[in-house]
């Protein structure tokens, strides 16, 4: 569906406003190509058309047609956005990106010391990028909300699980009530259902969304309980329901994607809880200890 006589957006954010606006009513190549373009703005603004279709697994010409569908000539004008955007990124960001590109590319240790290499360079960016994309704002409002809340339920499956269970972990560790929503015996959503408004739902997952996860976010989303998501993308099924949505974005270069980046972000949001409920700037979080 092209715009029809409207001016196409002259910058990234209404760019991206727009893609979100029409994301549901696209077909399944055009929303393949929209998320895409919403976790990997960087890659978009340095890498050819052709090379970003090959990543997708989709053909070049779907990404100018989806680019003239946005009432763009052609991918390349709309390509134009992401560069400005890239080009006003965090003072060296982008050599950074290169250096990456180059190390990797660069690489000839195909030993299994070389698979720890490729993917902890891969890590320090996907962490570094943390700091450039998570809005401050998010964070103290998630921390709030985590606070507020008698009851904090954790969900997440499949990959995910090991985000929440770390999670269960600290916050039991804090005091913290919490409850996780584990699947097995297939009463996570019947256990879902007893969420009030007082207490808060926090979701993380990431592609391919677990089916279950999506519809329990949905369903207490619609009670209006507080919800807290953790996933891959600002197009992600989580985000309509979600008060606050952190979007890590994932890139696929190895056989599995790696948790590195979730994994510090969950961790940070329970450093900011500790700070508020033992009201210190510098919080512990304690552990259990043998006996």
């Amino acid at each position: 569906m092209a715009l029809t006589g409207a001016e196409p957006p002259k910058d990234y954010e209404s760019l991206i406003r727009l893609i979100h606006e029409r994301h549901d009513r696209m077909s399944k190549t055009y929303q393949q190509i929209s998320v895409y373009l919403t976790q990997n703005p960087n890659d978009v603004a340095v890498q050819s058309v052709n090379a970003i279709a090959e990543r997708c697994g989709i053909h070049a010409s779907s990404f100018v047609r989806f680019a003239q569908s946005l009432g763009y000539k052609g991918f390349k004008e709309l390509q134009l956005l992401f560069q400005k955007r890239l080009s006003t990124a965090a003072p060296g960001f982008e050599a950074r990106v290169k250096a990456l590109e180059e190390e990797l590319q660069g690489r000839e240790d195909a030993s299994d010391y070389g698979f720890l290499r490729d993917l902890v360079v891969r890590d320090i960016a996907s962490l570094q990028s943390l700091l450039d994309d998570i809005p401050p704002e998010s964070l103290a409002s998630a921390a709030d909300l985590l606070h507020k809340a008698e009851v904090v339920y954790l969900l997440g499956q499949l990959r995910s699980a090991p985000v929440v269970e770390l999670l269960r972990y600290v916050f039991t560790m804090l005091g913290k009530r919490c409850v996780l929503l584990d699947s097995g015996g297939g009463l996570a959503t019947h256990m879902a259902r007893t969420i009030t408004e007082r207490d808060l739902l926090l979701a993380v997952s990431f592609r391919f969304y677990a089916n279950e996860v999506v519809n329990i976010v949905e369903e207490a989303g619609a009670r209006k309980v507080p919800i807290v998501a953790v996933s891959d993308s600002t197009l992600s099924p989580l985000a309509k329901s979600a008060r606050v949505l952190f979007a890590v974005p994932e890139h696929d270069y190895s056989f599995s994607r790696s948790l590195a980046a979730p994994m510090c972000l969950v961790q940070a949001l329970a450093v900011a809880l500790a700070s508020r409920v033992q009201r210190d700037d510098t919080p512990r979080i304690p552990t259990v200890t043998g006996t």
